[in-house]
C-alpha cells in the first residue's frame, strides 16, 4: 500500500529541496519513495505511513501547502 502527500505549491529549488528531504527520510526509514506528476501538483509517494508523516512534517516546517491522500 502506498501513502501519498501531494505538494501543491512547490517548484524550482524548493521542489529540489523536497526531493532531497524525501530521499533522506525514506533512507532513514529504509523504505522506497517515488514522485509522480498529477493534476493538482507533484505526488510524493512513500511505502509506509510513518515516512509519509515525517515528510508532511517537513512540508509544514517549510510552510509548504500540501494535501494528504
Amino acid at each position: 500500500m502506498e501513502n501519498r502527500v501531494i505538494v501543491v505549491h512547490a517548484s524550482g529549488r524548493l521542489l529540489d529541496q523536497l526531493r532531497g528531504e524525501a530521499s533522506r527520510v525514506s533512507r532513514a526509514n529504509k523504505v522506497d519513495w517515488w514522485m509522480e506528476r498529477g493534476d493538482k501538483g507533484t505526488h510524493f509517494c512513500f511505502e509506509d505511513a510513518e515516512t509519509k508523516m515525517a515528510f508532511a512534517s517537513i512540508c509544514e516546517n517549510l510552510a509548504i501547502s500540501y494535501m494528504e491522500v
